[in-house]
């Protein structure tokens, strides 16, 4: 899909056109063969840079081609399974074009629709920041929720109420923040590239844009990091608490077989036929049981001495 908008500093809204004119933003989404070919005989792109906006996997780089800019990052959405993903995104820079392709819905394409910023398509390189603004608005959203989610489980630790759900969401969890820091961490690079303005002309309000959403985007990783490290602390806790717990239990069942075997040896003796001390006598069944009970209590003490449960 290619779609032309259109709004200058005196427009009040943005409008859609037929086709391209001076100073539109070029929206691509998800382009098939044909308008990939359009595409290129157009407005003269390298095509191989368009085929790798459309690879999943590609990474936030800077590339130059003669007079135009290609200037590669990663947004994050929910697909239709709600799950937390990365795409690229490609801005094509050049002379008098602004192009973005994406394979996706560019979820800040809304609140440019709805004018909900103060934009115009004519500024085409304030344009490119405000976009970048947005996309790491959305980071900053996730992360903020994720870090929410985190703390919850970690509450729930202290009352011992974790369970193994808590750890499949923590594995979710993780993978989401690993792909966030593998995108986030490329785009300082790129932002810093671009500060040097050879890619792309930068007034001095656009480098101070440019200098907030490296400093946003370095924060964004720090806290990505913090919620990888909270997550590894969480589960150390839980294994050494579950360890301590189980260690526990194999004490008190030891101590508890124990007591269990050791008046059965004497019970088990004056159970065979075989002749026995005061085995005639008529107080030797509350003498072995008298013993059996004080000898049982002595391991109680013993085991409590001793700490062992």
């Amino acid at each position: 899909m290619i779609k032309y908008f259109y709004k200058s500093l005196r427009s009040q809204t943005m409008k859609e056109l037929d086709d391209y004119q001076r100073g539109s933003w070029v929206y691509v989404e998800g382009p098939s063969e044909d308008e990939l070919d359009e595409l290129v005989k157009k407005f003269k792109l390298e095509r191989g840079h368009l085929e790798d906006a459309l690879d999943v996997d590609e990474m936030p780089r800077l590339e130059r081609e003669s007079d135009q800019s290609y200037i590669f990052v990663r947004f994050a959405y929910k697909n239709e399974e709600q799950e937390l993903v990365t795409v690229p995104l490609l801005f094509i820079f050049g002379n008098d074009i602004l192009i973005t392709v994406s394979l996706v819905r560019l979820p800040s394409l809304d609140a440019f629709i709805r004018n909900k910023i103060d934009f115009a398509t004519t500024q085409r390189a304030k344009l490119v920041l405000q976009i970048l603004q947005l996309i790491g608005e959305h980071y900053d959203t996730f992360i903020s929720r994720t870090s929410k989610q985190i703390k919850l489980i970690r509450s729930r630790l202290r009352g011992h109420e974790i369970t193994n759900q808590d750890f499949i969401d923590f594995v979710m969890i993780e993978d989401e923040l690993n792909e966030f820091l593998s995108s986030l961490m490329p785009t300082n690079a790129t932002l810093r590239r671009l500060l040097l303005g050879r890619y792309m002309p930068l007034f001095d309000e656009d480098q101070d844009i440019v200098e907030d959403l490296l400093l946003n985007n370095e924060q964004s990783v720090e806290a990505c990091n913090s919620n990888l490290k909270s997550i590894d602390n969480i589960r150390e806790a839980y294994s050494s608490i579950s360890s301590h717990n189980l260690n526990y239990t194999m004490k008190v069942l030891t101590v508890a077989t124990v007591i269990i075997a050791l008046p059965n040896v004497f019970y088990g003796m004056y159970g065979m036929n075989v002749n026995l001390p005061f085995q005639h006598q008529p107080w030797a069944y509350f003498a072995v049981v008298g013993f059996t009970v004080v000898l049982v209590f002595l391991l109680l003490w013993f085991a409590r001495r001793k700490r062992l449960f």
